[in-house]
């Protein structure tokens, strides 16, 4: 959720976790029509940012407010920020009106990122949805880094129609390796779309992994999540096998507003990455 406020001032953060550091706008990227990524420089004195993949950072632009936007970035290239944003609301289409050259203001990394070190040697089964490809894309280009201590890894990628898909050119490099498969679907096909159509969940049954030792990392809208969640089941793949991203309607990042709060977890502070064992009694309820 936005936070929309008028009096903050970015600042040198130091060590108060409520102020931001000016990031410049290197380079914007357009990933559809109303999304996208943009290359962040670090100032000179933070020497790089350092982050794992899942965690996400407040974002800030100057006289209007803060969102939180996981990081989208290579986890080995600190020396670029990199975030994809949706432009919905005053903050996200603010953000995406920036232009290269213009400040952004950071503070973080926050929250729990994927278990990317605690998965070495299992099948890694990725899939996601829509706009969140973006939060799983640094732990992609971790795994394959270190392709050598995994097993298996497939990512399965759906977006509502051709013109949804983000990071193209990522899941193009990603598809022409032949260390990793990927399977690219739409729910709509348009235009000269010639790839596979359906809900990445009508895929699950058909995907070759060792369900007794892979780990599952899903993220997407919830309704995608839930159901793929019981596809995974289905597959016989373990509930403590499987991590979700829980990202939504986080406000402050530092777990005091309570606004994220979901039973006794707060998502900005134990999530946005839980492992489903630890989520699945709340996951399962739609008003959650």
């Amino acid at each position: 959720m936005e936070t929309t406020h008028t009096d903050a001032r970015p600042a040198a953060a130091g060590g108060n976790p409520w102020l931001s550091r000016p990031y410049l706008v290197r380079k914007k990227s357009r990933e559809t029509a109303d999304t996208f990524t943009l290359e962040l420089t670090p100032p000179a004195e933070d020497g790089g940012f350092i982050f794992k993949p899942g965690q996400f950072n407040m974002l800030y632009t100057f006289g209007i407010g803060e969102i939180p936007i996981s990081i989208s970035g290579d986890p080995a290239k600190p020396e670029t920020l990199t975030h994809t944003v949706r432009a919905v609301g005053a903050v996200s289409r603010a953000i995406a009106g920036l232009k290269p050259g213009s400040r952004l203001g950071i503070r973080g990394p926050y929250g729990a990122g994927w278990p990317v070190t605690d998965i070495t040697g299992r099948d890694v089964v990725i899939i996601a949805g829509g706009i969140g490809l973006a939060p799983l894309r640094p732990a992609v280009h971790y795994l394959l880094a270190h392709r050598g201590e995994y097993g298996k890894i497939i990512l399965v990628y759906g977006a509502r129609t051709p013109a949804d898909i983000v990071h193209r050119k990522d899941l193009e490099k990603w598809r022409s390796r032949f260390d990793i498969e990927v399977l690219v679907t739409v729910d709509r096909a348009t235009g000269d779309w010639q790839g596979n159509v359906g809900v990445v969940t009508t895929f699950i049954g058909g995907l070759r992994f060792d369900p007794s030792s892979c780990a599952a990392l899903v993220c997407g809208p919830e309704i995608m999540m839930r159901f793929t969640v019981m596809g995974l089941r289905e597959r016989q793949v373990a509930d403590n096998s499987i991590f979700i991203s829980m990202e939504r309607n986080m406000k402050c990042g530092v777990g005091l507003c309570g606004h994220c709060q979901v039973g006794p977890s707060f998502v900005c502070k134990d999530g946005p990455v839980y492992r489903l064992t630890d989520m699945k009694d709340v996951f399962i309820k739609r008003e959650m």
